[in-house]
Parts: C-alpha cells; structure tokens; sequence
C-alpha cells in the first residue's frame, strides 16, 4: 500500500486521534497508482491536451494527494455559484473558494460534454491528469471576484489571475497522473496529506496547529508558533510552495531559514515544516478559511490566524480573517482558528508581546511584517536583531547578494504592512 493511500487503511487506529479529513470519513486522493497508473497515462497520450495554468497545477496536484478532499475535480456552473454566494456546493458542502479549470473559446469549441481530455502542464510538458468534461459554462467573473476577493481592482492579484483566465470554464472528474515538480523539487519537505498524518499520530499529537507562512519566520512569526505550542501538542510549519508575487523569497530559500530558525529556536520534536503545492490567491478572509479547510485534511486541529492573514495591499481589515471564522456555520470546519492580536517586539517589556498583553505605547513598538524585512534585505540597510534572528538574517542576506541588481523588484510598503 502507498503511503499516498495509507490514511484510509489507519481508520479506527490511533489516526481517529486527530481530525476526520474534511466532509469525509477518510481522505480522497485521486492519484491513480501501479498499473492503473500505467493505464491511463497511456490513455493519455492519445487524449486532446489542454494546457492548464500555474494556479491550476496547483489545485490538480492538491486533489490528487487529497489535499482538497472530498473533490473529485472542478467545479459546475452550480457549484462555482454555491461557492460563490453561500459558500456551499449543491451537495451541501462547505467550500470558499471555487475550484475551477477555464480554457479559451476556441478550446471550449473542440470539446463535446462527455468527452476526455488530457490536462497538461506547459512549464514541464507533462500531461498531470485526465478528465471527462460533464460540463462547459460561461461566469461573470466580476460577480467571483466581488463575492471572493471583495473588490475587481485589476491591481489585486487574484482579481488579476480571474479576469485573465479562460472564457469558459470545464467541469468534471479528474484521474490524477503525477505530482508534477514538486516530489522531485522539494524531497521530504512535500508532505501528502496521508504523510503528516501518519507523522502527528507517530509523534503521539492529536491537536496540532498549522502556521500559514509565504514568507521566512521573523521575530513575529516565531512568537505566533510559540504561542501556539503552549496549547498544542505540536505546530506545522506550513509553507506554500507554488508561485507568489514578483519579490517575493523562493521557496527553497525560504525553507533552509526556517529549518535554520527550528533547529536553534524551538524545541526538538514540537514542530514540523513542510509545503504545499498551492499559489497564493491572496483573498483575505476567503482563503484564510481555504486554509483551515485543506489544513483539515492534513490533520491539523488548529490554524494560527494573526494579523491580515493571507492579505495584499490594504483591501482588507488586519483581522477581517478572524472574522470570518465566527461568520460560519459551527459546522463548517473541524479545524479552528488560533485567532491572535497584533504582535509586536516591545522595548519596555523586552520582548515580543500583543495588543492583549502589552500596556505601553506605540513608540516602544516595533510593528514587524514580512513584507517590512524583505523591503530592508532587498535594499541592504540595517535589519535590527529584534525584528530577525540573526542566523536566519545570514542566510537571507545571501540571497539578496545573488541577485544582480536589474533582477531585483522593488518592495513597496503598502496596506496594513506600512504601519
């Protein structure tokens, strides 16, 4: 048996310690695997392909280690609509964000309903799974961004990706053919679903608390999983590995200073990092519960949810993403959040502290942000010992020192990370 499928076979044991995988008794990979897996990427090739974009990848890959259980592929016109307004699908499951696959008018054209395509990465010209087309619809994308993101600015990001992408959107099941990069990119960092599952229940944890990170772990972050391990049995490190903003710090570098900031700052055997195939969408408050909903499946109990979680820009309130938790069935999620204040490096108190336990003024306070460190490494001034540890400041260092200046992209202060 594949450690990809391990989960389903531990039901009953230890496993039931931790929580049940989203709207399902058991997690809900799509991989295929062994000669099966052999059957249908011989299928494949004689499939009509469609290339699929980065987002996609993304989205196929987290279905197929059943990371987006219990989805067996994208989304109907009904779904996409249920999710959008109600955050429901038709079958009454709780979802926030679509999950969706578009292609062009053309595109659209060549496929009957019933028939089965080949999904193709185009970065790696790897066919990544099959589908059979159920459906083909047309959507306001206006009316997703307005229900998801809470603007249509074309300067936000996941507004960007939506009124960029297809005309038409296919929705079907889908057979799952590779993991694409990410086994081969990131080794045992890329933990399936069933993997930290089978590590929490080896570990003997049955609560854990998944840390979201986009960025490496300053003084903040360090405090925000402290925090965390006080009331839980461990935290995972959770780091996004797909694609990010122009700027922002690649993943493999973002991990070694993680791994540096673990093996010197947190004690052994409290925490594990690991990543996740997924690009940032940057909606707020939406993806803050996308984020406990696929942190479910990866048995996690808890999600730390600080300050403008999974934000850009200033579209957002610092804690809309705290909101949103209480504005949800009770039902809704198994996996809940962590909800914690602004925190800050105080000199009075000499340390970090939050809004809740900090009785001093705001000119003893140093607000920190990833965006806020980035901006001083990328442009070489003094990053002070409070705001990063110092082994983790060398290792950031030397990347922005690798980079030739007409490659670097300037970071701008903007939104709640400017204060």
């Amino acid at each position: 048996m594949t450690e990809l499928h391990m989960a389903e076979s531990q039901k009953g044991s230890d496993m039931s310690k931790l929580v049940d995988p989203h709207g399902s008794d058991s997690l809900k990979p799509l991989l295929l695997q062994g000669a099966e897996l052999d059957a249908e990427l011989a299928r494949a090739k004689d499939l009509p392909q469609v290339n699929v974009s980065s987002r996609e990848v993304g989205d196929i890959i987290m279905l197929g280690i059943g990371g987006f259980t219990p989805l067996d592929g994208f989304m109907t016109h009904a779904d996409w609509l249920g999710v959008c307004d109600g955050m429901r699908m038709t079958s009454g499951l709780f979802w926030p964000i679509p999950i969706t696959l578009s292609v062009d008018q053309t595109t659209a054209d060549s496929i009957k309903e019933g028939n089965s395509i080949a999904l193709v990465d185009p970065e790696r010209n790897e066919i990544l799974a099959t589908m059979v087309v159920t459906e083909k619809y047309t959507i306001d994308k206006a009316h997703e961004c307005m229900q998801v993101y809470k603007t249509t600015d074309m300067e936000h990001p996941g507004v960007k990706m939506v009124m960029e992408q297809g005309e038409v959107n296919l929705a079907g099941s889908i057979k799952v053919l590779s993991q694409g990069e990410f086994p081969e990119k990131y080794g045992e960092q890329f933990l399936t679903p069933a993997q930290t599952r089978e590590l929490f229940t080896k570990n003997g944890w049955s609560t854990i608390a998944a840390f979201q990170t986009r960025n490496p772990m300053h003084r903040s972050h360090e405090y925000l999983a402290k925090i965390a391990i006080e009331i839980c049995d461990g935290v995972l490190i959770h780091s996004l590995l797909g694609k990010l903003k122009p700027g922002d710090i690649p993943a493999e570098v973002r991990s070694n200073a993680i791994e540096t900031l673990i093996d010197n700052y947190f004690v052994k055997n409290t925490v594990v990092q690991a990543g996740y195939p997924l690009d940032m969408r940057y909606a707020g408050p939406r993806e803050a519960l996308l984020h406990a909903l696929f942190r479910q499946n990866y048995g996690c109990s808890h999600l730390i949810v600080g300050r403008d979680h999974a934000g850009v820009g200033d579209y957002y309130g610092p804690f809309d993403a705290h909101d949103i938790f209480d504005q949800i069935p009770a039902d809704a999620l198994q996996t809940l959040p962590l909800k914690i204040d602004w925190t800050f490096w105080c000199d009075k108190c000499g340390g970090m502290a939050s809004m809740k336990t900090c009785p001093h003024e705001a000119s003893d306070r140093l607000l920190l942000s990833g965006t806020k460190l980035r901006k001083a490494l990328s442009e070489g001034t003094d990053v002070p010992d409070n705001f990063s540890r110092p082994e983790v400041l060398t290792i950031l260092r030397k990347y922005y020192a690798s980079i030739a200046d007409e490659d670097k992209v300037e970071v701008k202060l903007s939104g709640h990370s400017a204060k």
